[in-house]
């Protein structure tokens, strides 16, 4: 769970930093002279390489929750029984510790 929270944080503030470097090259594109251009386009060449990779890598995470997701599937209907004790058990625990409250 914190793997997963931890890499949709990546990924947000990943979607954020690009938003503002696309922001950051619109409000240069009136600056003049060579290097300027080509920084711009460095940049922009970077941020469409970047863009793509995290595209690729979300894809990578929606597939990996969809097998996580099936397979628990697949366990609850192959082991009911014990699905249901395994979920009293947990329910007695945090009832439990709701309870010393």
């Amino acid at each position: 769970m914190t793997d997963t929270v931890t890499k949709d944080k990546l990924i947000a503030d990943f979607k954020v930093v690009v938003s503002d470097a696309e922001e950051l090259l619109k409000a240069t594109a009136g600056q003049a002279g060579d290097k300027a251009a080509e920084l711009r386009e460095k940049l922009q060449s970077h941020l469409t390489k970047a863009k793509h990779n995290l595209a690729e890598a979300q894809e990578v995470m929606v597939e990996k929750a969809k097998a996580v997701g099936r397979a628990t599937d697949d366990y609850v209907h192959d082991n009911p029984w014990r699905s249901v004790g395994v979920a009293a058990g947990v329910g007695l625990i945090i009832g439990l510790l709701i309870g010393r409250r």
